[in-house]
């Protein structure tokens, strides 16, 4: 199909994959129809090298009136980490190290890089000719960067997750169940349209656990992690109303757990095509897996763990916390609570909104933070907090979240 003859069909194949590109990015809608058509011409050559999810595209950069591509089969990226693969052995053993920054961050490499990148993997980079060469437009390389993710594995050091679990799934009917993942699934959807209406930036994502889902900030960074946070509390909250009002089983009983820990990300294939939408696993999903079958209902549980801030605006007390831990965090959550404010939940505007770890209560009055050592089945122990949410509001009674410290077993030394 030739730009300046662009039959029928070919225009209406544009504007059919147009929905996909605007996806990919938000001002993709300022592109003419020829970059578009560009690349509507690279997502089906990437398609084709992706080979119904046989391979894995690492990286990219362009060149001439095209670009370079490094293409591998998905099993090649394990191999080459552990040093089992047939064609390193012949050269080099790559570190686990080396692939784990190559499928970090940003995938496009200069030209230099890929060489360098190709000769240490011992394959060969693939070049796709376009229809017009890239002219080197910042949402137009944002797209690609999201088309080569698409088509590959990706891996994030940090990333804050939380998981809902509703409790005694497995004996409800598969009429109980449905009604009851929708009630969450509407207080997930609910949550966010208030967070949005206040400009408070989350761009979820969510992943089945079965019994629930996972849920992530598709946004990076400290801000985005505590943003994470506040937005476990609302779906708690809206939970908690929808709860008081049911008469039937058609509200769920949750528990939540939260961490922050490294992750790889990654497209299922669906028919013939991979996923729009992504996946998770990882240390962090783990970690949550293991949190959540300890927890009791009505429970919340934070991990113990470092939140990666470097990057992120921090304030001159904080610059040496390249790494804050779960208590740090919550004290940086707990002072990112007034850009809730104006919230209304079920009606009743929102007056404050305390989020804290328990403890016991010392003789100065104040109280510590217990550190809970849970055992998991596979008799590994890890340590998690007990976080509570009490919101209060004008005149409803308020809506508290959690369970006490009195009430864990044991007196809450471990689970």
């Amino acid at each position: 199909m030739e730009f300046d003859d662009l039959s029928q069909s070919g225009v209406r194949r544009i504007i059919n994959y147009s929905p996909y590109l605007d996806q990919l990015a938000p001002h993709a809608n300022e592109m003419g129809l020829r970059q578009r058509s560009n690349l509507v011409h690279l997502e089906s050559c990437l398609h084709a090298e992706w080979c119904l999810g046989q391979n894995s595209i690492l990286s990219w950069c362009p060149l001439d009136d095209g670009i370079l591509i490094l293409v591998v089969p998905h099993y090649a990226i394990a191999e080459y980490t552990n040093g089992t693969s047939a064609d390193l052995r012949a050269t080099q053993t790559v570190s686990a190290t080396f692939i784990t920054e190559l499928i970090s961050g940003d995938r496009q490499l200069t030209l230099t890089q890929m060489q360098k990148v190709a000769r240490l993997l011992n394959i060969e980079s693939k070049f796709i000719r376009l229809r017009q060469a890239l002219n080197d437009h910042p949402v137009e390389t944002q797209i690609i960067e999201k088309m080569i993710r698409r088509y590959g594995i990706t891996f994030v050091a940090s990333r804050a997750v939380t998981l809902f679990d509703i409790v005694g799934f497995s004996l409800l009917t598969p009429f109980e169940q449905m009604t009851q993942l929708n009630s969450l699934a509407y207080s997930l959807n609910s949550a966010h349209a208030k967070m949005l209406e206040l400009d408070v930036s989350i761009n979820f994502a969510r992943s089945s656990s079965g019994d629930g889902f996972y849920i992530w900030n598709r946004d990076q960074g400290l801000e985005a992690n505590v943003n994470l946070y506040h937005f476990m509390h609302l779906v708690l909250a809206d939970n908690a109303i929808a709860q008081s009002k049911s008469t039937a089983r058609t509200v769920p009983r949750l528990r939540a757990c939260f961490h922050v820990g490294s992750c790889y990300e990654f497209h299922q294939a669906e028919g013939l095509n991979p996923t729009t939408h992504d996946f998770i696993v990882g240390d962090v999903t783990i970690e949550l897996a293991r949190m959540i079958d300890a927890a009791m209902p009505g429970q919340i549980l934070v991990g113990d763990f470092l939140a990666n801030a470097s990057g992120q605006h921090l304030t001159d007390m904080e610059e040496s916390q390249v790494h804050l831990d779960a208590v740090t965090f919550l004290h940086r959550a707990q002072g990112n609570l007034a850009q809730l404010s104006g919230l209304e939940l079920s009606g009743e505007r929102v007056t404050a909104i305390k989020c804290y770890l328990t403890g016991e209560q010392m003789e100065s009055g104040e109280f510590n933070i217990r550190k809970l050592e849970i055992k998991d089945k596979h008799g590994l122990m890890r340590t998690a907090y007990n976080a509570k949410v009490n919101i209060y509001r004008d005149t409803a009674e308020p809506i508290l979240l959690g369970i006490e410290d009195k009430k864990l077993v044991g007196g809450g030394a471990a689970i």
